[in-house]
């Protein structure tokens, strides 16, 4: 069986201030099917409390963080200690390796359980990934619309719908320059998986 589908196509959107690259069918469909269910059932889930304007509430999807030790992660004032690697997630990582310059050293998994479940404006630009970050996102699942907005010129934005399968990269300056987000959505959607790769200096 194909794990990976033989014509890795990229679409490389011409953004200024970023290098944004999409690979729609960058896993099989089957493969992905696979990986989606196993990771559901086997990620050692956890939800945080994130607070905005002083109030605390439960961040709205499911999250994850595996990663090489002694490697923890901060944002949004929580702090995430890695759990050890798992030869389902070595495996992702490997791949999406092959079509990067660089090695991971964690993984952020959120779990978006259905289309109330999101992820707000921000950049990954914390202090620990360094200057121009490298971060790399597979999408398992439903599908669900991925926004940029550019920091300066709001009218320079990009909407791509994340397929089940597909691997996004984001480069460059891109973090500098540009913020992103996973939206609400009213329409009836299934749980989808998104893991982020990402190295931590």
């Amino acid at each position: 069986m194909l794990l990976f589908e033989e014509e890795r196509t990229p679409v490389r959107f011409d953004l200024p201030d970023a290098a944004v690259t999409y690979y729609p069918s960058f896993f099989t469909h089957e493969k992905a099917d696979e990986l989606f269910s196993f990771l559901l059932e086997k990620t050692a889930w956890q939800q945080d409390d994130i607070v905005v304007f002083g109030k605390s509430h439960p961040q709205p999807r499911l999250t994850a963080l595996y990663g090489n030790e002694g490697k923890p992660y901060a944002y949004s004032n929580i702090v995430m200690q890695p759990n050890a690697w798992t030869p389902a997630l070595m495996f992702i990582k490997d791949a999406v390796e092959q079509v990067c310059s660089d090695r991971f050293t964690t993984v952020l998994l959120n779990l978006y359980r259905d289309g109330r479940d999101s992820n707000g404006w921000h950049a990954d630009n914390e202090r620990e990934l360094g200057r121009d970050p490298l971060i790399a996102s597979v999408s398992l699942g439903a599908e669900r619309m991925f926004h940029l907005r550019h920091n300066h010129d709001t009218s320079k934005t990009l909407k791509i719908r994340l397929a089940h399968g597909s691997l996004l990269i984001m480069g460059g300056t891109t973090q500098h320059f540009w913020k992103h987000q996973i939206p609400k959505t009213a329409l009836p959607m299934g749980p989808r998986i998104n893991l982020t790769f990402r190295i931590l200096k």
